[in-house]
């Protein structure tokens, strides 16, 4: 079994070990793991501290970089781009594992082009399925999503939804799920890039690695 990986996974890959580089690089900075006050950052979030959100041991603040030195007006941005990534990133994982697990909706997903949901094949696969007209669907659904109905421009995240349709009162029990959030945010952004840079080493998709007793991506796609 030899898998020749498309062009756009190469690419991917090659992405991949640039980034993991330059990661190994920042993780060296000891002095980042200190925790810090630095900046007083406001929050609408109940009088929740944005800087505390996501400082959880063992890394405490993680800040390689000097961000908060020296650009502390940029930090509610970033902890934006944070917290939207994690939350795609989460629904992403969790659609990946319910279509590996092969659970669809019934009926089509395309009735001019007989395009079944079940048709559509699970892994990177899968998006070269959907038909034109889909994709700019999503992408317009997207559109409407970032600029209107969560816009990016609003920080804090709180688009007045609750949790689960309940407002939490509490600061320290808000702090406590927002810090649940950014961290299986984070988690859920590693997972799925790695579920997608396993299926490009591999050629296999979760389903199959799995099925395939094939734990490791640097096997020959047979066994662990």
């Amino acid at each position: 079994w030899d898998p020749v990986p498309p062009p756009f996974c190469l690419l991917l890959i090659k992405i991949l070990k640039m980034k993991s580089a330059i990661l190994a690089l920042l993780v060296g900075s000891a002095a980042a793991f200190a925790p810090s006050a630095r900046v007083g950052s406001s929050s609408a979030l109940n009088m929740v501290n944005e800087l505390e959100l996501g400082a959880t041991a063992p890394l405490g603040v993680f800040d390689p970089l000097g961000w908060l030195d020296n650009e502390p007006e940029n930090f509610e941005r970033r902890r934006a781009v944070e917290r939207k990534h994690g939350r795609v990133a989460m629904a992403a994982i969790v659609g990946c594992i319910v279509h590996n697990n092969h659970i669809t909706f019934d009926g089509y997903l395309s009735p001019s082009a007989n395009l079944k949901f079940s048709d559509v094949p699970t892994g990177i696969d899968g998006i070269r399925a959907i038909p034109t007209a889909g994709l700019a669907q999503i992408l317009a659904f997207f559109a409407l999503v970032e600029l209107a109905w969560m816009p990016a421009s609003k920080y804090d995240g709180d688009y007045g939804v609750g949790y689960f349709g309940v407002d939490i009162a509490d600061p320290e029990e808000k702090a406590r799920k927002l810090n649940v959030e950014l961290n299986n945010g984070r988690a859920a952004q590693m997972g799925i890039m790695g579920n997608m840079v396993v299926e490009c080493m591999t050629g296999q998709t979760m389903y199959e690695q799995y099925a395939a007793g094939h734990i490791s991506p640097f096997g020959d796609g047979q066994g662990v």
